[in-house]
């Protein structure tokens, strides 16, 4: 990421301690904010002045060209040039010459009261990593939030977060939020777009730092021009990082359904036809069912293939029960039963031979035959599947041993 930067001195009141550190810094992502950015600063420099906080502002540009850069030098605060595009890349610009121990972030189009930083600042001096501003405790003004967002967007992105990684916070999107910057530097946050706010949450409870919630509040935007959300586009970027983040429920969970669901079936079908009411079930549901175990197996895989992959790379923290895995996990101990499982595949295959020579290798009944041929062609394909499985596992841990 390229950045520039042109320093210049916060006018923000010292500490009555006599102490020459930074306590807090300010970071505003900005793109053409140039009716809403002067309004925002005033307020954290009067929030920052009145509570006795020695601080600093920085806004981080990203490629603005409204005169929000000579406002920002007017004002008299840290102005960052961020190249590369996008709120993550802006905001990872601006923390990056952050001097204070604690970094608070937000919006610089007055959807966000900066008078509200003494309210985070001290869940921060508390001992928390991560203080998220929570829109729906603290009141969302008329027309400031689309009640697309506010009842369906927001609501079900945030029960996701809980849902699939323990978060205790009732509002993901909160763009006014505050942290410990040593905290932060052990996220290693990695997506520069409108998802850097849900990787942010769930990097922090993921490494098992303390996460708080403080009410604030959300107004209308006066930016006066469209903004950059895009809800669907940005809707589904958020439900993506959710997913991909969590190899558990993308792939583990329905691995198991599916596993679980085709073989039940299976074994129901397995002995012959089935009737419920006046439906008939038969070798063609069985079909289905060995598909269903087939697409389980290689879901399953994918989800240990996930999960190493993104711990090997620092996406996601170290998790003890996979590690073990790895640790105990034998190529020839997986080759071995993927073996087994093929020959018995295999054997069934000439079982099925046999019968169809009993019959002088003329016309089969299908019924009966294809309670032969489809475990046969499961056993077989599950075989070669663990084989392969096990073969790319081990080069995955490669790295990691």
């Amino acid at each position: 990421m390229d950045v520039i930067t042109a320093q210049k001195s916060s006018p923000v009141r010292l500490p009555t301690n006599g102490g020459t550190e930074i306590e807090l810094s300010v970071v505003m992502p900005c793109l053409n904010e140039a009716n809403t950015l002067e309004h925002c600063v005033r307020t954290a420099q009067k929030a920052l002045s009145d509570n006795n906080v020695y601080g600093e502002i920085i806004v981080a540009d990203n490629g603005s060209t409204d005169g929000s850069i000579e406002i920002a030098e007017r004002l008299g605060v840290k102005v960052v040039h961020v190249d590369t595009k996008g709120y993550g890349s802006a905001l990872m610009g601006g923390i990056a010459v952050a001097a204070g121990k604690y970094i608070l972030m937000g919006d610089a189009d007055e959807s966000y009261d900066f008078a509200h930083i003494p309210r985070f600042l001290a869940e921060l001096r508390a001992g928390a990593d991560l203080v998220m501003g929570n829109r729906f405790k603290g009141g969302i003004e008329t027309h400031a939030m689309p009640a697309l967002h506010r009842y369906v967007g927001n609501p079900i992105l945030s029960r996701l977060g809980r849902l699939f990684f323990g978060s205790s916070c009732g509002d993901f999107h909160c763009g006014l939020r505050g942290f410990n910057k040593t905290a932060y530097e052990n996220m290693q946050l990695r997506t520069t777009g409108m998802e850097f706010a849900s990787e942010m949450v769930v990097k922090a409870t993921l490494l098992g730092m303390k996460v708080t919630e403080v009410p604030t509040t959300l107004s209308p935007d006066r930016r006066g021009r469209a903004s950059h959300l895009r809800t669907w586009r940005d809707g589904w970027r958020h439900l993506r990082f959710l997913l991909l983040y969590s190899p558990r429920w993308l792939f583990l969970y329905p691995g198991l359904a599916l596993i679980i669901a085709g073989s039940v079936a299976g074994a129901w079908l397995l002995p012959g036809p089935q009737r419920i009411g006046s439906v008939t079930f038969d070798v063609h549901t069985l079909l289905y069912a060995a598909i269903a175990i087939l697409l389980g197996v290689q879901s399953l895989a994918f989800a240990v293939f996930t999960k190493v992959f993104a711990m090997s790379e620092g996406l996601l923290p170290p998790d003890p029960l996979v590690e073990r895995f790895v640790r105990s996990f034998s190529l020839e101990a997986g080759l071995a039963g993927g073996a087994v499982l093929a020959i018995g595949g295999l054997g069934l295959s000439v079982y099925a031979v046999e019968v169809w020579g009993g019959r002088n290798f003329g016309p089969l009944d299908a019924v009966h035959t294809l309670r032969i041929v489809i475990p046969a062609a499961l056993l077989l394909t599950v075989g070669i599947q663990t084989i392969f499985a096990s073969l790319f596992l081990s080069v995955l841990g490669l790295r990691r041993r």
